[in-house]
């Protein structure tokens, strides 16, 4: 035999040899493939799915807590809105309240220097009128007093 006819032999399988190891080949494939299925792609699957829901849950809940926080918000501040109106107006009211108990204070103030200077007029009056009594008196008595003197003298 030649060498060329032992390396013909050898070389005889090609790339694709369709014999009973391409079906024995398949046949592992589809078990490894259903394998690796049941032990690592299902837990794999179920374990994305499972963080996927949480995840989900977790968006939701986040969602709802903060359109119940934003609602509480809302709440204090119109709570807040509503406090400040009443401020304003207990602070209108407290010094509409002062405006009008500092005008009849001053009402009777005036009032009572009104009354002081009606009576201080009458006492001027009084003092004046019992003045112009005591000078008359005295003039009277001057008047006489000259009167005597000149009569005397002549």
């Amino acid at each position: 035999m030649s060498w060329t006819l032992l390396l013909a032999v050898e070389e005889g399988g090609g790339l694709f040899d369709i014999n009973a190891t391409l079906p024995l080949m398949a046949i592992q494939f589809l078990i490894l493939a259903v394998v690796l299925n049941k032990v690592f792609y299902s837990p794999l699957g179920d374990a994305i799915d499972e963080r996927d829901g949480y995840v989900n849950s977790s968006i939701v809940g986040a969602k709802e807590k903060l359109a119940k926080a934003e609602k509480i918000a809302q709440q204090y501040e119109q709570e807040l809105a509503e406090s400040r109106r009443q401020a304003q107006a207990i602070i209108a009211e407290a010094q509409a309240e002062a405006e009008k108990v500092a005008s009849s204070q001053i009402a009777a103030a005036q009032q009572e220097a009104q009354a002081n200077k009606e009576q201080v007029q009458k006492e001027i009056d009084a003092q004046k009128a019992s003045a112009f009594e005591v000078l008359e008196g005295q003039v009277a008595s001057l008047t006489q007093q000259m009167l005597d003197k000149l009569l005397s003298a002549a």
